[in-house]
């Protein structure tokens, strides 16, 4: 694995290539937010933005999607993917929200974690962007680059999101978290990543045969 001295490098020079890195889902407040990363689960965070303008438009806080029937939601989300089972959860996450918070997004990991459709990685970004703690949030983009440059060696999300917050000063969580989610989508893609023009070529593990990706 990098060493510390490199992974301050990285983190650097990844800092400096993605200035804007931050989250992709469009929202105005914390219920919107959680609501947003729970239907970006499996699908892009592009084709989130396209119908939660409408779902928040006629649900605009818990209250209203308390209400609502998931069936009726379902209709405003059916372009991504297992939007009825969303459509299920968020209500689900609304009914909580009202009857055990008074209709607000609570700012604590055990309580997030305990509303339907939201788990570890959604708690974490909702902490992070929604309330400003350090937090580093593990998705696919997350996993795949942390573990392929060599910030860590693990073989599951979990183990992942527990060595980076080992390995990376905790006042760099957050912004880590954005950066690699950036890089991911911009440069080091699943299939095809862009070695010849990326950034931290000469540290990541990669691309000098080490990392285990290759083994």
């Amino acid at each position: 694995m990098l060493k510390k001295e490199q992974i301050k490098e990285v983190l650097d020079i990844l800092e400096d290539t993605y200035p804007e890195a931050e989250c992709a889902l469009h929202h105005k407040n914390v219920f919107q937010l959680i609501v947003a990363v729970a239907l970006s689960a499996q699908t892009t965070d592009k084709s989130v933005n396209l119908v939660t303008p409408a779902l928040f438009e006629r649900y605009p806080d818990a209250q209203a999607l308390a209400e609502a029937d998931a069936e009726e939601v379902s209709e405003y989300i059916k372009r991504i993917g297992m939007y009825k089972t969303k459509a299920r959860n968020i209500v689900g996450m609304a009914q909580k929200l009202v009857s055990e918070y008074g209709g607000q997004v609570p700012e604590d990991y055990d309580a997030l974690v305990s509303l339907p459709g939201v788990g570890r990685k959604t708690a974490n970004v909702v902490l992070s962007v929604g309330f400003g703690h350090q937090r580093i949030a593990v998705d696919t983009h997350v996993f795949r680059v942390a573990n392929r440059i060599g910030l860590v060696h693990e073989k599951d999300v979990l183990k992942t999101e527990l060595s980076l917050m080992e390995r990376v000063p905790e006042d760099r969580w957050s912004r880590t978290h954005h950066s690699l989610i950036f890089h991911g989508r911009q440069c080091c893609d699943a299939r095809k990543p862009k070695c010849d023009e990326c950034p931290i070529n000469t540290l990541c593990e990669y691309i000098n045969g080490v990392s285990k990706e290759k083994e």
